[in-house]
């Protein structure tokens, strides 16, 4: 009985509690608050988008925006794209960041720290002052989803060897000694060991790289100049010329263009939430 007693005590909400859960609830609120008014948005006319019902529910839902997205505006083509593109540049610097990162952290040699350094300088560049010579450079494969793909790799390889080595100083040396004495070799040891102790911050690298690919529009408007290799970002940014009297189709487009981004942060939150554990518990 004490201790359902002392159970039930502990279940009240108290002063703090009731404050604490309101304040998280509204946030929570607010966090949302721009996916319903981008969903609602997309299904209401011209009329009621300048009409004054800026917030509230359609008074008419107008679901054919999203046909007419699909049918006429060809925007599954540029998902398709936009897929392959993501999916590409999140393996190749997955791979690439990990292997540079064991590389420089791990195997002591006499320029690891000037190539970690020259590696970490790659984060002071920005995109608009190397447009000119990417769009020189990559003239044999401009215009395909390669001149996308290149360019983010190099760019998101600096902030992924970050994290990736910096996550790689936490694991003890002596799994890998163990390892070597048992007769494995630096191949087995890295895929077999080292890797799957990488996922969360991989999950981590994976998640920024996609978000980067996705929403970048500079470099896919300027290399990409063929309806077929446009990715939803370009898609998207050209119905503002096509339909621009129907602002409900804009509002289908960035809709779908937005479920990827929260389909991907579902399947890998919890590696996220790991990754952040065992940071903050290992600093």
């Amino acid at each position: 009985m004490k201790i359902e007693e002392e159970g039930k005590q502990r279940k009240k909400l108290t002063p703090v509690k009731v404050v604490m859960y309101s304040g998280l609830i509204f946030w929570t609120i607010i966090q949302l608050f721009p996916l319903y008014w981008l969903f609602t948005f997309s299904l209401k006319s011209n009329a009621e988008i300048f009409g004054g019902n800026i917030i509230g529910l359609p008074k008419e839902w107008h679901w054919e925006h999203y046909a007419t997205v699909f049918g006429q505006a060809h925007i599954y083509k540029y998902l398709i794209n936009s897929l392959l593109v993501a999916a590409v540049t999140i393996v190749a610097t997955a791979i690439l960041a990990s292997m540079a990162s064991y590389a420089l952290v791990r195997l002591k040699w006499k320029l690891s720290s000037v190539v970690y350094i020259l590696f970490l300088l790659g984060m002071m560049l920005s995109l608009q002052a190397v447009l000119l010579p990417l769009y020189r450079n990559l003239k044999t494969i401009r215009d395909t989803l390669w001149s996308l793909i290149v360019p983010y790799v190099a760019f998101n390889l600096p902030m992924a060897i970050l994290l990736i080595s910096g996550s790689l100083k936490t694991i003890p040396k002596e799994m890998e000694e163990a390892a070597f004495i048992d007769g494995a070799s630096l191949y087995k040891i890295f895929f077999k060991i080292i890797l799957p102790l990488l996922k969360p911050i991989i999950s981590t690298v994976a998640i920024l790289n996609f978000l980067d690919s996705w929403n970048e529009l500079m470099l896919a408007q300027t290399f990409i100049n063929s309806d077929q290799w446009m990715t939803i970002t370009v898609g998207v940014n050209n119905m503002v010329g096509r339909y621009s009297t129907k602002w409900g189709l804009i509002g289908a487009g960035l809709t779908i263009a937005t479920i990827p981004t929260l389909l991907l942060y579902a399947f890998l939150s919890n590696n996220i939430q790991e990754s952040l554990a065992a940071g903050a518990v290992k600093g």
